[in-house]
């Protein structure tokens, strides 16, 4: 927390910004952003509080900019560093309980934040954007079900197996989702143990051929064209199948570049990245990007964001890559290629899943996880 005798003024307040400023390699940018009319209501607007912790930046109107000067003070040390996912959770968990219509079931739903969602993010050394956007599916879902029901007059203790079905039958497959709202009600004795969700059914997702991949894969290797970034996110999709969310998430401690050898730690095992599927890895160890502002002064990100001190959003990584392929069809048609060569076991331990996962996309075995990445590097 930051205290100043003088409330009335905004120099305290912008000293904190100032001085993280002072570290950009291009000033301009800094002052560019600081002279820009919503930026500086913003900081004077901020000027005015007492004191500035996050709980006086809570007060103040969701914005873009409180989410940028926020960032900045922690990264700076002006500010702690918080859990900023559990804390925006928590602001639209409360604004989701207005859109439940009966006073009962809002109080389902606010046991069910409170003693399922919440608690585990509690239980987590940091909320990850998967956990994050999960949690929030979850309850709009469980919300909706709860209101079809209150319109019905049942109560959630009065719900059937035939009000499930009715309920499922008139949407989207999206429904589905509220059976992790149901383990829960069944967990806590609300609703009988015998209710059940139909299931989607699993292999109706499209994924890419191996000549579409092959296609994908020359466009990324391409001396020109996508920004280092991408291609080197768009390797660890199309060849090692990795979804967006983990390669979002990785650390130059995941990485090695040596003039030899480039490696990625992909679950517990260091995958070797031949040429040319090394090149934007090597061109992003000299060239992080990002590093004109004052956003990341100790980055360890591998895939550095806007915002301050964050990694890339998966959500936009994955639109970048839209114009090149699908990122889900992409992994799903190289684990199903993946399965036709190796073994699950070694699949599972060397790209980070669980054994069940790839065993869903299991057809056969022939040859050596080795012999496929030096295939998939030799298309160039």
């Amino acid at each position: 927390m930051l205290t100043h005798p003088d409330t009335g003024s905004m120099s305290a307040q912008l000293a904190q910004v100032a001085a993280a400023l002072k570290s950009m390699r291009r000033a301009n940018s800094g002052l560019t952003w600081l002279n820009q009319p919503h930026v500086t209501a913003f900081l004077s607007e901020l000027a005015l509080a007492p004191t500035i912790s996050h709980e006086s930046l809570d007060q103040l109107p969701a914005s873009r900019t409180r989410g940028y000067v926020r960032g900045l003070l922690v990264e700076h040390g002006a500010l702690p560093r918080r859990d900023e996912l559990a804390a925006r959770y928590r602001d639209w968990a409360t604004q989701a309980l207005t859109r439940v219509v009966g006073d009962h079931h809002r109080d389902v739903i606010e046991r069910y934040v409170r003693w399922h969602h919440q608690r585990r993010m509690n239980s987590m050394d940091r909320v990850t954007q998967g956990t994050f956007l999960r949690a929030k599916q979850s309850v709009t879902v469980a919300i909706e079900l709860l209101n079809w029901l209150d319109a019905r007059g049942i109560a959630i203790e009065h719900l059937e197996q035939a009000h499930l079905d009715t309920w499922q039958a008139e949407g989207p497959t999206t429904r589905e989702i509220a059976s992790r709202f149901l383990r829960w009600a069944i967990n806590t004795r609300l609703v009988a143990p015998t209710l059940a969700m139909t299931p989607h059914r699993r292999g109706t997702s499209p994924k890419l051929s191996a000549a579409e991949q092959d296609g994908a894969l020359q466009r990324v290797i391409a001396p020109d064209g996508l920004d280092p970034r991408e291609r080197a996110a768009a390797v660890l999709v199309l060849v090692f199948g990795q979804q967006i969310e983990h390669v979002v998430r990785l650390t130059w401690n995941d990485v090695t570049v040596t003039p030899e050898l480039v490696s990625v730690r992909l679950g517990g095992v260091d995958i070797a990245l031949p040429p040319p599927l090394d090149q934007p890895w090597r061109h992003l160890a000299v060239e992080p990007g990002h590093d004109l502002t004052a956003a990341h002064p100790h980055s360890n990100w591998v895939f550095r964001g806007c915002s301050p001190g964050q990694h890339i959003r998966a959500a936009s990584l994955r639109a970048r890559l839209r114009d090149l392929f699908s990122t889900r069809a992409a992994r799903l048609g190289t684990l199903h290629e993946l399965t036709k060569l190796t073994p699950v076991a070694i699949i599972a331990e060397a790209l980070g899943y669980h054994p069940a996962t790839i065993e869903r996309h299991a057809i056969g075995s022939a040859t050596t996880y080795a012999r496929y990445v030096a295939a998939r590097a030799n298309t160039s």
